[in-house]
């Protein structure tokens, strides 16, 4: 057992940077979830994902994405310096180990990426916290998809399908959100993130 002192030193010295993980179904809202928590907690990063996509409007390279083209991707895959990456919707998406080690080691770390790559982030960062953002209902979903403009209804429906599939596997994540009203979701959010800061286990290590 630790010394008082021992126990208050360890607790009072700042921890190793913690790695939040935000993923979901598209239309969902995470990215707009991840991107006020950005706007209101200034001691969180963020890392920029690349995909091989093309930009939406209003992203720009290296603040939103690094965009790349497949033969760039390939390399990256085959010198593994992805942490994780994963093709979603016709399109591949992946985050470079360097960014969030780099990162992390500055502070607390933001992911926003999809379903499939927070699986491989808890893999090769155990302590990582994953956290599901839902949309309130398949209906609204479609909605809000809808409401891009970007999809034809064939996509809508593979979209919709997806996320069925991508919802049944909440339990492999730590927490969920509910995104229905968009201020009280990232309020959510920034009480997982202050909870999971003091979390004894982070600082406090048992011999």
């Amino acid at each position: 057992m630790k010394s008082y002192e021992e126990v208050m030193e360890s607790l009072s010295q700042p921890g190793q940077g913690c790695l939040f993980v935000f993923a979901g179904p598209s239309g969902a809202g995470k990215s707009t979830v991840c991107r006020a928590l950005l706007e209101s907690l200034s001691d969180v990063g963020f890392s920029v994902s690349h995909t091989t996509r093309r930009p939406r409007g209003g992203e720009a390279e290296g603040d939103h994405y690094f965009f790349v083209d497949d033969e760039e991707f390939d390399r990256m895959v085959r010198e593994g310096e992805f942490a994780e990456y994963a093709t979603v919707h016709g399109h591949r998406y992946g985050t470079s180990r360097s960014e969030i080690d780099k990162k992390l080691a500055q502070g607390d770390l933001l992911l926003d990426i999809d379903v499939q790559g927070a699986a491989q982030i808890r893999t090769l960062y155990p302590e990582a916290t994953l956290v599901f953002i839902l949309p309130p209902s398949l209906e609204e979903l479609r909605a809000r998809l809808e409401h891009r403009k970007e999809n034809d209804p064939a996509d809508i429906e593979r979209r919709i399908e997806v996320a069925k599939v991508e919802i049944s596997g909440a339990g492999y994540f730590d927490y969920f959100i509910i995104n229905d009203r968009l201020n009280a979701a990232v309020e959510t959010a920034k009480t997982v993130i202050r909870a999971e800061r003091q979390r004894v286990s982070r600082r406090l290590r048992t011999p």
